[in-house]
């Protein structure tokens, strides 16, 4: 695997350095209007609390902090070589998730800015996902057969030995440890198969440690919280439980708390992990579309990328990938609110809004919505909108809610980002604004960037967020210090790094330069990227 450090452009608020290949005029105009945010940086007087801990060093502010692009790798020569990764600091080893093979493939960061591959760990199954604790990794192994049980494998980090293979559910996507290490969580996706013959129930795998005791937990008993929450699969013909589909973990600090994004139902489960018992599930809601500061671009066939505008459309967040964090005392949930659709050959509820049969009383101006330069290449839904059965839909549905969004510890929305990331993306980097391979506006009918990857950093008193867009394939970091009221810190972006699947960050404590990491690992390019923030 041939390791090369290529160009690459930053954006960077705040500091002295842009770099020229960028878009100079259009970022320093952005910036210009996030300089105003930094007044909210000036709450440094926060940093008068890390005053408090003077003690021993002055505290670090994310308005001190500078982002360069210091190391890069090609896992593969095609797609689906580098997706999920996780950093063991006892070790410095970087373990990939490498579906194509089979494997996760491993990296030595020692020097960060040179990645050695090293001996790759081979699996029995397809992995989707991996998690370092302690010197132990986890990975989460889909079956062959995709619709039976998978397996959680966990390996020392240091002589990347089989240690224990724990039994889990259907499609483990994700996993995680617990900050203690007492647990390890698979949120498992219990995916149909093709002809939606066969559709597992969705689970969630707990895993303790310290006794390898295992307990599958599965929905049953749950019933529909309402509030936009989705239960719709196979035209209804599924059970609540085999509609549900786990796809991403979040576990608070203190370890007590597991919140599973459940991305197809727009929905969040919150889960005791001492008891083991779902105690919460949420519907998150719609978003709307029709009011000012939720716009979207909703066409890529109106010669006009960036056309951002208000339609009489409900978005579902459906969120991909969460992450927990704390401010002032209290727990919240960041989401990346992708969206996906359930698109398979024995049942589909994606058409495009030209396609659907609108009602006159709610859509008295139809013919010209369905037009394609406006709502009319819009993808949207069968399965929710017609209420009264009647074959005529009330209302439009969109797919994620192209945004990152906050949430409180029981699920209630606190903070949308709104058309922020649409506005960000335009201003920084038209020419790849909603691209598909290359192609300006291309998915703007469908789910604009796709906010695919979100993950915090605590610097000093601060807390750092990095989003992850797949289509755009760059990456927003913001200051969500307050969670009600993010401030937008830099633009990163690398044109050889395509579609972020995954992004983890190092704290400078654990990092081989001595300095916070960000590290993504892209899937269409199959490359890892790693930032160093200092």
């Amino acid at each position: 695997m041939k390791n090369v450090l290529r160009p690459f452009c930053v954006a960077i608020l705040g500091i002295s350095i842009l770099f020229t290949s960028c878009a100079d005029d259009g970022m320093d105009g952005v910036d210009g209007v996030d300089g105003v945010d930094g007044v909210d940086g000036a709450d440094g007087a926060d940093g008068e609390d890390g005053a408090d801990g003077m003690d021993a060093e002055f505290p670090i502010t994310i308005d001190q902090l500078s982002f360069s692009k210091i190391g890069t790798f090609t896992n593969g020569n095609d797609e689906a070589f580098a997706e999920i990764s996780a950093f063991d600091a006892a070790t410095n080893k970087l373990f990939i998730v490498n579906p194509e093979e089979n494997e996760v493939s491993v990296l030595d960061l020692t020097d960060a800015s040179n990645p050695v591959k090293g001996t790759s760990i081979a699996l029995a199954g397809n992995p989707n996902s991996v998690a370092v604790h302690n010197g132990v990794l986890a990975v989460a192994v889909e079956n062959m057969d995709k619709q039976a049980d998978g397996t959680i494998e966990t390996y020392a980090t240091d002589a990347q030995s089989l240690l224990v293979s724990y039994p889990a559910g259907a499609l483990p996507d994700m996993v995680a440890f617990s900050p203690d290490g007492e647990y390890i969580v698979s949120a498992n996706e219990g995916e149909p198969n093709d002809d939606y013959t066969v559709d597992p129930e969705g689970s969630i795998t707990i895993v303790e440690v310290a006794t390898e005791t295992v307990t599958q937990v599965y929905f049953t008993g749950q019933t529909d919280p309402g509030n936009g929450f989705r239960v719709f699969g196979n035209n209804g013909l599924s059970t609540f439980v085999q509609d549900i589909e786990p796809e991403y973990v979040a576990i608070s600090d203190d370890s007590a708390t597991a919140y599973i994004s459940l991305q197809e139902n727009n929905g969040m489960a919150i889960v005791d992990l001492a008891s083991k018992t779902i105690t919460g599930l949420v519907g998150l809601g719609t978003k709307n579309h029709n009011v000012s500061g939720n716009e979207i671009d909703a066409s890529n066939d109106d010669g006009i990328p960036g056309n951002l505008q208000n339609w009489n459309v409900l978005g579902f967040y459906m969120p991909d990938a969460i992450d927990y964090f704390t401010a002032n005392g209290n727990g919240y949930v960041v989401s990346a609110n992708e969206g996906d659709a359930r698109d398979y050959d024995g049942y589909s509820e994606e058409v495009r809004v030209k396609d659907l049969e609108l009602d006159p009383a709610f859509y008295p101006d139809f013919d010209m919505l369905q037009e394609d330069e406006n709502l009319g290449r819009l993808k949207t839904t069968t399965a929710n909108g017609d209420e009264d059965n009647d074959g005529l839909y009330e209302q439009i549905y969109a797919y994620g809610a192209r945004s990152f969004s906050i949430w409180d510890a029981n699920g209630q929305l606190v903070y949308d980002s709104g058309s922020e990331i649409a506005r960000r993306t335009l201003a920084l980097a038209p020419s790849i604004f909603n691209q598909d391979e290359g192609e300006v506006d291309e998915r703007s009918d469908d789910k604009g960037a796709e906010p695919e990857a979100v993950v915090t950093l605590k610097v000093g008193d601060e807390t750092l967020l990095f989003v992850g867009l797949e289509r755009t394939s760059g990456i927003l970091a913001y200051n969500i210090t307050n969670p009600f009221s993010p401030v937008f810190v830099t633009w990163i972006y690398d044109g050889t790094d395509i579609s972020p699947e995954g992004i983890i960050v190092v704290d400078k404590d654990d990092s081989p330069t001595g300095n916070y990491l960000m590290i993504a690992t892209h899937e269409v390019s199959s490359t890892i990227a790693i930032y160093e923030l200092k």
